[in-house]
């Protein structure tokens, strides 16, 4: 289940091995257990979730291969310094958004957006096919429709947004789908267009000005008009939390 599917949802594997990492995870991301402190022992742990050793290791092991915690000889085991965190890692951003995410957070994941996304939409101007284009096409039709909720709008506008990626055909750009999801979980939360007929069909008119300058292979406007659109969400959320 990808990160938007499991904020709107509010569903979670609950397996032993899930519910440890979940639980130890956001309280670390939250600040509940800080930088620097040193997790419960063991024995404590295990009590704590009621699990095996064994169960409670290999839970430990997948927090260590996030970042954030290190196993220290004769010390135990420390939470790591936010530094030392995978922050692109989806459980990573969940616990953040459930902890509460504030502007400087929202604004840090569009700037890395726009790192990101511009430049895969020019490359997509340049090695889209014609099936690209026409699913493109397509999505970006499909987020006009005055029938969606926030939900369905949000999922929307991910397919395209991950669809641009994979018409880049660079590899990486399509590996930067968990950071996209991210940043439009927060829009989601903060700022959906789905209550405004204007703001969806500004939605359409503006995923479909990316398709166009895709098809006229101009790589140039279809930069351009990614990054009005990652503007555009910006200003939508700033607007959201100044009316909070």
């Amino acid at each position: 289940m990808g990160l938007l599917q499991t904020v709107i949802s509010g569903q979670r594997l609950r397996n032993n091995h899930a519910h440890i990492v979940d639980s130890l995870g956001r309280d670390i991301v939250s600040g509940a257990i800080p930088s620097g402190e040193t997790l419960p022992g063991d024995a404590e742990l295990m009590a704590r979730f009621g699990v095996s050793r064994t169960v409670l290791r290999e839970a430990l092991k997948t927090l260590a291969a996030k970042g954030l915690i290190v196993p220290r000889a004769r010390i135990g085991t420390k939470v790591t310094s936010r530094e030392s965190w995978s922050l692109f890692d989806p459980d990573i951003l969940n616990w953040h958004f459930e902890a509460g995410i504030d502007e400087s957070f929202l604004v840090h994941l569009s700037e890395i957006r726009l790192a990101f996304e511009p430049y895969a939409a020019g490359l997509a101007a340049r090695h889209a096919t014609a099936d690209d284009i026409a699913m493109l096409e397509r999505l970006a039709m499909d987020m006009g429709d005055t029938e969606h909720t926030a939900e369905t709008h949000a999922m929307a506008d991910l397919r395209f947004h991950l669809a641009v990626a994979e018409a880049s055909r660079n590899p990486f750009m399509r590996s930067v789908g968990a950071l996209i999801e991210a940043a439009l979980v927060g829009v989601f939360k903060l700022s959906s267009p789905s209550a405004d007929l204007r703001e969806i069909h500004k939605a359409e008119s503006t995923h479909r000005r990316i398709v166009d300058a895709i098809r006229r292979r101009d790589a140039d406007g279809a930069r351009d008009a990614m990054e009005a659109v990652i503007v555009n969400g910006v200003e939508r959320v700033r607007a959201a939390l100044r009316s909070a």
